[in-house]
Parts: structure tokens; C-alpha cells; sequence
């Protein structure tokens, strides 16, 4: 009887252990895919529309992009809920320096190819996202009467130029060269708002800028165009950082400049097609 009621125990035993491995195995298969829904989900608990990662990105932009690329970040945010887009504006060349410093950051827009072209190490494939001109930025009213290239070789005006290690200081180089007239500035500012900031407060009577900028400003500065022939084309490439720690992310936040939403955005504000 002992040896009979063993054995009974013993089959009970191994019936029980088959029958709940299937239901184990149902058990961690649920588990596991509710995890997995609810990582790509975001904390939102919806995927982002675009199907990019949620992330905080931190993008490095020159800084004619300050206005444009404010309303562009909203939208971005707006499509892909989850993620967060913080700019850091500067001109080109501070930009690169700090990627070279090794500035945390995902992603690098810059005013011109040269920049760009200089951190290829530091960057993966660019793709220029938009281009621009030139104009001179004057007082509104055009006091001075300013109404072409050549007004500004008249030392009586006082002209304020960026630096030429700035894009557009050296854009602006370039055409005051093929022209040759000389112009000597009465400062050589970082950046093309720096510049801007000189004419809107009247401590330059004109001052060289890209179209877009002298758009933000126009109740205080009128801008007289440069024929095309006497002009330069800015060209702004956008690429995600090799250092970024969401790669992925990042690189869909370029991409995503590219799209029609963006290029709806960028052209809406005076930027060229690419």
C-alpha cells in the first residue's frame, strides 16, 4: 500500500508541474509585452506621432535661427509627445567651439557648409535644411538714404559688421571683395543679431544681416535688398553629434527639418528652399 500510494503522489506531482509551465509561459509573454508597449509609449503613455523616441534633446543652432526655430521646436514637441527640445543659439563658430569642448548637446545647425564641414569627426552625415541672403539693415526711414553695396564705402556712415569668423561676416567679406569696395566698420560684432541690435538702436547707421533677421525687426529697421548678382547664398546644414546620448532621437529631429511641416515653418519665415 505504501509503494502504491507513492507512486499515485509522484503522478499527481508531474500532472501538476505540466499543467502550470503553459501557464507560466502565458503568464511572462503578457508581462513582457506590456513592459515593452509601454517603454515605446513614452511617458504619455501614446507612441510620438512620428514614431521618433521620447527625449530631451539639447540642439545647438545658429543664431538667425532664434525666432524660426522656436516656433519650429513647439511644433516638434507637438508631434511627438514625450520629447523636449531646448536650443542654444550663438553664432557658428561659438557653436563649433563648443562641440570640440565637448558641450553636452544632440544636435548642431549652423549658418554656413565651412563650420560644418570642420567638425565631420564630431558629426554625422549634415543635410543643408534651408539657405538665405543678404540685405543692409538701416534705421527705418532710411535716414541715411542708403541704396546700395557702394553707400557703405562712405566714411561718414557708420557701418557695423559680424567678425569675419562669423558666416556671415565672412558672406559679407565676400561680396564687399567682388565689388571691391572697402568698407571699414566702426565694430566687428559675434553674430548676425549682435549686429542687427547695433541698427535697431541706432548706434550703426547700417549693418549687414540675412534677410530672415532683418524680418524680426521690421518696426525698427527698414532692410534695402543686394541684387543677386552682388550677393552670397547662406546655407544652413543640420547633423546629430557622434557625443549625443539619444542618437536616435536626434537624428529624427534632423530628418524632421527636412519634412514639409518644417519647411513650411522655415520658408514662412523668409528661409530659402534648401
Amino acid at each position: 500500500m505504501s509503494l502504491l500510494l507513492t507512486r499515485r503522489r509522484t503522478a499527481a506531482a508531474v500532472l501538476t508541474a505540466a499543467l502550470l509551465v503553459p501557464l507560466a509561459a502565458c503568464g511572462n509573454d503578457g508581462s513582457d509585452t506590456e513592459k515593452d508597449s509601454a517603454a515605446s509609449a513614452g511617458p504619455s503613455g501614446s507612441a510620438p506621432a512620428s514614431g521618433a523616441p521620447a527625449a530631451e534633446l539639447t540642439v545647438l543652432a545658429a543664431a538667425s535661427l532664434t525666432d524660426v526655430f522656436k516656433e519650429a521646436g513647439a511644433a516638434y514637441e507637438k508631434e511627438n509627445p514625450g520629447t523636449k527640445v531646448t536650443f542654444s543659439f550663438a553664432g557658428s563658430q561659438e557653436l563649433a567651439a563648443q562641440v570640440k569642448q565637448g558641450a553636452p548637446a544632440d544636435a548642431l545647425v549652423t549658418a554656413d557648409t565651412k563650420t560644418m564641414d570642420g567638425l565631420s569627426a564630431e558629426t554625422g552625415s549634415p543635410t543643408v535644411i534651408a539657405k538665405n541672403r543678404l540685405v543692409i539693415a538701416v534705421g527705418e526711414g532710411n535716414p541715411e538714404k542708403v541704396g546700395s553695396l557702394k553707400d557703405l564705402a562712405d566714411t561718414k556712415l557708420k557701418v557695423v559688421l559680424a567678425a569675419p569668423e562669423v558666416p556671415v561676416g565672412r558672406y559679407s567679406k565676400q561680396i564687399l571683395d567682388a565689388q571691391e569696395i572697402e568698407v571699414k566698420p566702426v565694430s566687428q560684432e559675434p553674430n548676425v543679431r549682435a549686429v542687427l541690435s547695433k541698427v535697431e538702436l541706432g548706434e550703426a547707421d547700417a549693418g549687414l544681416v540675412y534677410k530672415t533677421d532683418a524680418a524680426t525687426a521690421t518696426d525698427k529697421v527698414d532692410a534695402i535688398d543686394i541684387p543677386d548678382a552682388e550677393n552670397a547664398v547662406a546655407s544652413y546644414p543640420a547633423a546629430a553629434l557622434k557625443a549625443s546620448k539619444h542618437s536616435e532621437a536626434a537624428a529624427a529631429f534632423v530628418a524632421w527639418l527636412s519634412t514639409p511641416a518644417a519647411q513650411k515653418i522655415l520658408q514662412g519665415a523668409g528661409f530659402q528652399q534648401p
